[in-house]
């Protein structure tokens, strides 16, 4: 297994390392706590082995504001389960209320949006601005008998009025939870149906890749479907004139002139008291309704955002994504720790994908975020975003959603920017956060994320349930976090939430993820551990083998998976996409095999190579390994995946072909 370069890709200079906001509260652990670490890693072991003084030290820290004290910061029903912990017993708050906090401090200098998108040139929202229109819509939300406890749903494209909605939403102590317009109807119903909302709020369409995407048809459809909806909230994005014909609905702006002689007020809520919901991807079986917490988001939020991104108050952050991303809520955190928000609605790749680096420049972005999948997409497109834009503002770059490969960080290095902080993420829905990221005090080395995330007790386990150092093995949480969900709606009994996470090692979260721990405690993220594969008793991460093949001029995307055969054989097909222009030759399919045989070892090496249009994504841009695992080995497609899910369902149907032909059922 080929070990990343020994010289780090980057170093933090003094200056910024003294300057960060984690140096700060190490400073602040010294001086307030009588804490004295040496290193990271004495402060990391601290903060997953001592948890009531961590977090509490993050609550004072960031200086949390609580209508009522706390009595107790952790309460653990049994040492053996996780779930059921409850944090800041007796803590009542509000997380838009702390997003307002930086009104006065920035709001005079920096606006608290830029928006952007496919349509209009940047257009900046000022903080009394947005302010004016929370506030008006979190009364009108009143006026409709929407409080506490309340659910409120949302599909909108990536746009400021998402933003307000959710804000609005946050501040009458309801639940918000979203869904981007291009799922499709089923989708939205399968999700929104659980949660039974009272107010929906929805676009009449979007625009993407400048074709436009009408969704009347949804809303009315979705009126249909949730009959619990009291009131629907007409936003004319696509056509500024649309009306809508339903008797309960009303458009935005007359929402927005909605008087609030009170201002905006913020109902305080328990800690524990939900946030949102958020949903698994339901590529198998009716999506999990996952449910966040209000001072969890806030308190791992602060964390995140503020020590291992090291967001300063002014500064202004992206990151690509859609309302239906968790990473869009992990966004709208940035606004926590006093940074602008800048949004962007449209396709990365129209007119082309130079559109966000171009963004970056005009913007004066400062902290930039996408998939990893778009900083590959525009490697192979031959891109040199610092030979074409001026990104001086430009300090880190964030990547996530699938494993950044060793030539991804190359090419950030090469060709966006020699000097800038790269920042791989990776978490989750689960947690609306990461468990491993980044560092602003360490330096960063080839295809390695910086560290363990504080307060995140991630291990690496090998087939016997023991961590492990340089060796991949199954990653697993050993101790609870305030961000882990609360439960997940209509879940009796946490049945499912139980066996999402804890199924395997009782009392341990396993999050599915195939990982390597390195010597200097860095991860290596190998890709999901459900569709790892396995050759002769060895495991290797499926990303290991997509960063060789497309690294090949010939290759644009590629899926592997690994079969078990009768009379305990196994068959791993490897499934490539190619350029246009190029076929799959004997010669194609020898230099294939000969770089990874070369690279890595024989055991990663195919046993044939097949050549398909294209690989089936999920909407958040995740290749799905396990359902097409299944129906090579014979599953009915509709029970392994649900259409619904994909971004390009129609990828699946090579696949049920070609299981009928080439495979025959266990």
């Amino acid at each position: 297994m080929p070990r990343p370069t020994l010289a780090p890709l980057y170093t933090p200079d003094r200056r910024m390392a003294e300057q960060s906001l984690m140096k700060q509260y190490i400073n602040w652990l010294f001086v307030k706590k009588g804490l004295y670490f040496r290193d990271y890693d004495d402060l990391w072991d601290w903060s997953v082995t001592d948890l009531e003084d961590f977090w509490e030290s993050i609550w004072q820290f960031f200086d949390v504001q609580s209508h009522t004290p706390y009595q107790q910061v952790i309460y653990r029903p049994s040492d053996e389960d996780m779930i059921g912990t409850e944090w800041f017993i007796g803590s009542t708050l509000n997380y838009a209320e702390h997003i307002f906090r930086h009104k006065t401090a920035s709001g005079r200098t920096n606006p608290a949006l830029i928006f952007a998108s496919e349509r209009q040139g940047i257009t900046a929202i000022s903080w009394s601005t947005l302010e004016q229109q929370v506030a008006a819509v979190a009364t009108y939300l009143r006026q409709q008998g929407v409080g506490i406890g309340d659910r409120v749903v949302a599909v909108l494209p990536n746009i400021p009025e998402a933003i307000v909605a959710f804000l609005a939403t946050n501040a009458v102590g309801a639940v918000w939870s979203s869904c981007s317009p291009d799922f499709g109807t089923s989708s939205i119903v399968d999700r929104f149906q659980q949660i039974e909302p009272k107010v929906l709020i929805a676009a009449d369409g979007y625009t993407y890749g400048n074709k436009p995407v009408d969704k009347t048809d949804t809303i009315y459809e979705l009126r249909e479907t949730l009959p619990t909806l009291k009131q629907i909230i007409w936003v004319p994005y696509l056509n500024r004139n649309s009306l809508p014909s339903l008797p309960e609905s009303i458009l935005w702006q007359e929402v927005l002139n909605t008087p609030s002689p009170d201002g905006l007020t913020f109902e305080a809520v328990p800690f524990q008291h939900p946030i949102w919901v958020l949903y698994s991807s339901g590529t198998t079986g009716k999506p999990k309704a996952i449910t966040h917490s209000v001072g969890g988001c806030l308190l791992e939020h602060m964390k995140v955002l503020g020590l291992h991104q090291d967001v300063r108050v002014g500064e202004r952050y992206f990151w690509y994504s859609t309302t239906g991303w968790m990473m869009w809520n992990f966004a709208v955190g940035s606004m926590l720790v006093g940074a602008t928000l800048v949004l962007y609605d449209g396709s990365a790749g129209y007119p082309n994908l130079n559109v966000l680096w171009r963004l970056a420049e005009e913007a004066r972005i400062t902290h930039f975020g996408g998939g990893a999948a778009y900083y590959l997409a525009c490697m192979r497109a031959g891109l040199k975003p610092i030979d074409t834009f001026k990104l001086s503002s430009l300090r880190s770059i964030g990547s996530t959603g699938s494993p950044l490969p060793p030539e991804g960080f190359r090419w950030i290095y090469d060709c966006v920017k020699s000097n800038v902080w790269l920042i791989s993420f990776s978490g989750g829905t689960d947690v609306c956060s990461g468990f491993v990221g980044g560092n602003p005090l360490l330096p960063v080395y080839e295809g390695e994320i910086q560290c363990r995330l504080l307060g995140s007790y991630v291990e690496a386990f090998d087939e016997n349930a023991k961590p492990v150092r340089g060796e991949l093995g199954e990653m697993v949480i050993l101790e609870p976090m305030p961000s882990m969900p609360i439960y997940f709606w209509n879940d009796r009994n946490n049945d499912r939430y139980r066996k999402s996470y804890f199924e395997d090692y009782p009392g341990i979260w396993r999050h599915g993820d195939y990982i390597r721990i390195t010597e200097r405690n860095g991860i290596i993220i190998y890709g999901r551990s459900d569709a790892t594969l396995n050759r002769d008793g060895i495991r290797i991460g499926t990303s290991e083998i997509y960063s060789a093949v497309e690294s090949l001029p010939e290759i644009t995307d590629s899926l592997v998976v690994g079969l078990e055969q009768p009379g305990g054989q196994y068959f791993m097909p490897l499934f490539v996409v190619l350029k246009n222009g190029f076929t799959l030759t004997d010669d194609l399919i020898t230099r294939i095999k000969q770089t990874l045989r070369s690279q890595f070892s024989p055991r990663h090496v195919p046993d044939a190579v097949y050549s398909i249009d294209e690989v089936p994504y999920t909407i958040s841009g995740k290749k799905i390994e396990t359902p097409i695992k299944k129906i090579l080995a014979g599953v009915d497609a509709s029970l392994a995946t649900s259409k619904d899910t994909l971004r390009n369902p129609a990828a699946l149907d090579q696949f049920i072909e070609f299981a009928s032909q080439h495979l025959k059922p266990n």
